[in-house]
C-alpha cells in the first residue's frame, strides 16, 4: 500500500528534490559527508590531470580557444589556461574522465565526481565562492546526480551512459546552489538539464572519443542550466517523472521514489566508491577477486588455463563490445585484458594502459583463456553490491574458486588518505599535469578545503 508521502515521491519527485537541495546547507553537513567530499575533490583533481594531452582533451582545448574567451575566471586544469565557466567545465569534464580513475556510485552506476567537480569549480571560480560554499553545492550536486541515476533503473544502462544523462543534473543541482537557487530556480535548472541529458554505450564498438564527450557536455550543458535558470529560463518542472520526461523515454524499470529516499538523513555522497584499478568499474570486482586466488594459492600466470569471470547481464553489455581490446580505450573495457595484466603483472594501474602493452604477446595470448558468465546471484546483488566471483582451471586439474564481497575502493573497504595521495601523485606525474611540489599544495588544499576562502587559483598558470 502506498502512503501519501510515497505518491508525492512518485508524482512530484522532481520539485521534492529541487526543493530539499535549494536548502541545503554547509552547517546541515555531518563531519563524515565533509571529509568525504575533501577526499573526492582531490581524487577528481589527479584525475582531470592525468586526461592532460589526451585526444580528445585536445581537441575540446582548441574549441575552447576558438570558441570561447581567451581570458576569465575560471581554469581549464590541463592547459592552466582561464576562460569562461562554461568552456572550463567542458574541457575539465572530459580530462578528468579519460585515464578511467574517477569515482563511482555503485547504485546508481554513475560518476559523480567528472562531472559535479569541473561545473561546480567553474562556477565557483567565477563567483569566489568559498570552500564551504563549494562543499555545500558539491553535495548538493552528488545527492541530485546520485539520485536521478538510481531512479532510473537499470534498463537506463544498458544503452545509456549515466554519466552523461543524471550527469547533466547533477551539475545543474550543484552550479544552481552556489548561484544561490531557491526552490523555483533549482527546478527550473533541473528541467533544463534534464531535457539535454543524452550519451549512448554505441562508442564502444568504435572506440570513439564519445565517453569524454559525455562528461564535457554534462558539466557544461548542467552549468548552462543553471545560469539560465536564474536569469529566468524555465524548464519541464516533471523532467523526470512526467509522461514524456527521463524516465518515460529512457528507462522501463523507473524507479522515481528513489529521487526522494531518505532526503536529509541518507547521505548519497558517502557511499561513493574510489577506483583502484584504471578500468571500467565492472571489472574490478573480478579483477580483485583473481588477484586474491593468485595470491592464496601462490598461482603463477603459466598455470591458468582458463579464468571464468562471474558477472552480471550490465558487464557483459558494456565490456562485451570492446572484448578484442584493440586500443587503449577498449582495453580499459576489456575483462580479458584487465585480467590479462591481474594475472602477469599483479595490477591494473593507469601505466599498464599502453599500446605496447596491447601488442604485448603474454597478454594477448592470455585474452582467450578469460570469459564471462552471467552469474544469477552477481546479476541480482547488482548495482547495490558487486560481486566478484572467479572460477580458474589450473594445467594440473584443479578448479579454484574466489569471492571478494567487497572490492577495493568500496565504503568497507575505500582508500585511507595515504592512499589517495599516493593515487594523486601517481595520476599527476602519468601525464605530466603537475609537478610534485604543485601536487603537495593540491593535496594541502584539499584537505583543508572547509577552511579556504576561495577555490581559485588551484594551479600557477604557465
Amino acid at each position: 500500500m502506498q502512503t501519501e508521502s510515497s505518491v508525492a515521491a512518485v508524482s512530484d519527485g522532481t520539485a521534492m528534490l529541487a526543493e530539499y537541495l535549494s536548502e541545503l546547507r554547509y552547517e546541515h553537513l555531518p563531519q563524515a559527508v565533509i571529509n568525504r567530499t575533501e577526499d573526492l575533490f582531490l581524487d577528481w583533481l589527479a584525475s582531470a590531470l592525468a586526461g592532460r594531452g589526451a585526444h580528445p582533451v585536445n581537441i575540446l582545448e582548441r574549441f575552447a580557444a576558438s570558441m570561447g574567451p581567451l581570458s576569465g575566471t575560471s581554469q581549464m586544469l590541463t592547459n592552466r589556461r582561464k576562460t569562461s565557466p562554461l568552456f572550463a567545465a567542458l574541457v575539465n569534464g572530459a580530462s578528468s574522465h579519460v585515464v578511467e580513475q574517477d569515482d563511482v556510485h555503485n547504485g546508481a552506476v554513475f560518476h559523480p565526481g567528472t562531472v559535479v567537480f569541473p561545473a561546480a569549480l567553474a562556477a565557483a571560480q567565477e563567483t569566489g565562492a568559498s570552500g564551504k560554499r563549494f562543499i555545500a553545492a558539491v553535495v548538493a550536486g552528488y545527492e541530485a546526480g546520485i539520485r536521478v541515476g538510481e531512479s532510473l533503473g537499470r534498463s537506463h544502462y544498458r544503452v545509456f551512459h549515466t554519466t552523461g544523462t543524471a550527469g547533466t543534473l547533477a551539475a545543474a543541482a550543484a552550479v544552481a546552489h552556489l548561484l544561490d537557487a531557491d526552490a523555483e530556480i533549482m527546478l527550473n535548472a533541473l528541467g533544463s538539464a534534464g531535457t539535454q541529458a543524452a550519451g549512448l554505450w554505441e562508442f564502444l564498438r568504435d572506440a570513439a572519443d564519445s565517453k569524454q564527450l559525455h562528461t564535457a557536455k554534462a558539466a557544461s550543458d548542467g552549468l548552462l542550466s543553471a545560469y539560465i535558470a536564474r536569469e529566468g529560463f524555465t524548464g519541464a518542472r516533471r523532467v523526470l517523472e512526467g509522461e514524456q520526461g527521463m524516465a518515460a523515454g529512457m528507462s522501463t524499470d523507473a524507479m522515481i521514489e528513489r529521487l526522494t529516499d531518505n532526503l536529509g538523513e541518507r547521505w548519497a555522497i558517502l557511499e561513493t566508491s574510489f577506483k583502484y584499478h584504471a578500468s571500467c568499474r565492472h571489472t574490478h570486482p573480478a579483477a580483485d577477486a583473481l588477484a586474491q586466488l593468485m595470491q592464496q594459492h601462490a598461482l603463477a600466470p603459466v598455470e591458468i588455463t582458463r579464468v571464468r569471470a562471474h558477472v552480471t547481464q550490465a558487464a557483459v553489455d558494456v565490456l562485451g563490445p570492446a572484448a578484442e581490446a584493440r586500443t587503449v580505450h577498449q582495453a580499459k573495457f576489456s575483462m580479458g585484458f584487465v585480467l590479462a595484466l591481474i594475472a602477469l603483472r599483479g595490477h591494473a594501474g593507469v601505466r599498464d594502459f599502453t599500446l605496447d602493452s596491447i601488442e604485448d604477446p603474454e597478454i594477448r595470448a592470455f585474452l582467450p583463456r578469460v570469459e564471462m558468465v552471467v552469474d544469477p546471484e552477481v546479476d541480482a546483488a547488482y548495482p547495490w553490491r558487486w560481486i566478484g566471483l572467479v572460477e580458474v582451471d589450473t594445467r594440473d586439474g584443479r578448479k579454484l574458486v574466489s569471492r571478494v564481497n567487497v572490492p577495493k575502493g568500496d565504503p568497507g573497504n575505500s582508500l585511507s588518505r595515504a592512499e589517495l595521495e599516493d593515487k594523486a601523485r601517481s595520476l599527476a606525474e602519468f601525464a605530466g599535469g603537475a609537478n610534485g611540489h604543485e601536487v603537495n599544495a593540491l593535496i594541502q588544499r584539499a584537505w583543508t578545503l572547509h577552511e579556504q576562502p576561495h577555490v581559485r587559483d588551484l594551479l600557477p598558470e604557465d
